[in-house]
């Protein structure tokens, strides 16, 4: 199941919605049981280093980023559960707006998996993410 179906060039990974406290050596071990990985990095802050809570896994062999992407999508990495899509190297397809779906009024118990599982009977997802107001 190709996580939206979306043509890939890279065997990269997005994990997002990560606590600030992962690291690489804890990715590389969650993300290496999938295979080879070439690169891991935690995006951080450029002046205090503290993590943005995202990062991207390169595998060397699209099959293993799939594998990988298919079992840990919303799976709890430090009790926390992450969203996982392919890398996008093109920002303006990621900041178009096109083919979002905002959806309202949810049940507090609904959670990300829950609403990835419910709506993709409808076609495939790229990215799912439930937002609590504050």
């Amino acid at each position: 199941m190709n996580g939206g179906n979306v043509p890939q060039l890279s065997a990269s990974l997005y994990a997002g919605d990560l606590s600030l406290e992962v690291t690489e050596p804890m990715l590389l071990k969650i993300f290496g049981a999938y295979g080879p990985i070439s690169s891991i990095r935690v995006c951080r802050d450029a002046v205090t280093r503290r993590s943005l809570g995202y990062a991207y896994i390169n595998f060397h062999n699209m099959a293993d980023a799939e594998r990988a992407l298919d079992t840990l999508n919303y799976s709890p990495i430090l009790g926390k559960p992450c969203r996982i899509m392919w890398k996008h190297r093109d920002p303006s397809l990621r900041r178009s707006g096109t083919n979002n779906v905002f959806i309202k009024n949810l049940d507090k118990s609904i959670d990300n998996r829950q609403l990835h599982d419910t709506f993709s009977a409808f076609g495939n997802i790229v990215s799912c993410k439930v937002c609590a107001a504050a």
